[in-house]
């Protein structure tokens, strides 16, 4: 983009939403994103690709009418044949940006309204204006972030599956879990993603482990930003038992293999 006879670097901005029946959620979000643009400076593109696993409720097929009739021209499907995973989910869509798609940040959020728009500005200023950082978290568990609609068992269980996490990987995060995430590209090409194999929410783990590695081999930070989480109000939960157990046992299996190996390649997490 030239202006005023200068040449402006076009900031590129890919937003990867995963979504799996949300066909009653995403709509809402779409137009948000759609204002945050508008809002923005002219040298900060914004991008979003939906990742769909093939929703029976034909969400895929929902964004492609709302984004037309919406005039929301900046919207992308990357549809999958059969739900896999969130982590299958994500690692799918960062193979397919980091060969098609011209990026500086990808980030990551949710499709059912949970993370905010007005939290994402937060995330992108931070994203825009710091340098060695690795990967910006919108973290829940640091002053000024917070939990809405949860119920207090269900914080105490999540703080302390992130308590858990955080000893036995030896992180200093303190939000582990969160899918609200910005990753400048150079982080996602450093990454060999074919080492992080968790398929679940354990999957949010696993990465901040590998971005670590990275963090200590090139002297570069994590930066966690306040965000306050709100809990869905339209559709159904993804979480269930199966992926809490595969978190707990994949966190274990890293965490003792990092205890046991300490001067391992680093679990060939970083290429």
């Amino acid at each position: 983009m030239v202006k005023n006879g200068k040449e402006i670097a076009m900031i590129k901005h890919l937003i990867v939403i995963p979504t799996y029946n949300e066909k009653e959620s995403i709509g809402s979000l779409l137009n948000e994103l759609k204002d945050l643009q508008k809002s923005m400076l002219e040298n900060c593109h914004i991008q979003i690709l939906i990742v769909d696993d093939n929703s029976p409720d034909g969400t895929a097929d929902y964004v492609k009418k709302f984004a037309k009739d919406n005039v929301i021209s900046n919207v992308d499907i990357l549809k999958r044949d059969k739900k896999s995973g969130l982590g299958s989910a994500y690692k799918a869509a960062i193979a397919h940006a980091l060969t098609n798609i011209q990026f500086d940040f990808l980030i990551t959020m949710d499709g059912d309204g949970s993370h905010q728009v007005k939290d994402l500005r937060k995330l992108l200023e931070v994203a825009d204006h710091s340098s060695n950082v690795s990967l910006i978290l919108g973290s829940r568990w640091i002053p000024g972030g917070g939990i809405s609609n949860w119920s207090p068992f269900r914080i105490r269980l999540s703080k302390a599956g992130t308590r858990y996490a955080k000893w036995a990987l030896k992180l200093k995060i303190n939000d582990l879990t969160g899918g609200f995430r910005v990753y400048p590209r150079n982080t996602l090409e450093k990454i060999d993603l074919d080492q992080v194999t968790s398929n679940g929410y354990c999957y949010q783990i696993e990465m901040a482990f590998a971005v670590d590695h990275l963090n200590k081999r090139d002297s570069l930070k994590t930066v966690e930003v306040p965000i306050i989480f709100i809990e869905r109000e339209n559709g159904v939960s993804k979480m269930s038992g199966k992926i809490v157990l595969e978190a707990i046992w994949q966190v274990t299996k890293l965490g003792a293999e990092l205890r046991m190996r300490p001067n391992a390649d680093k679990l060939h997490y970083v290429k």
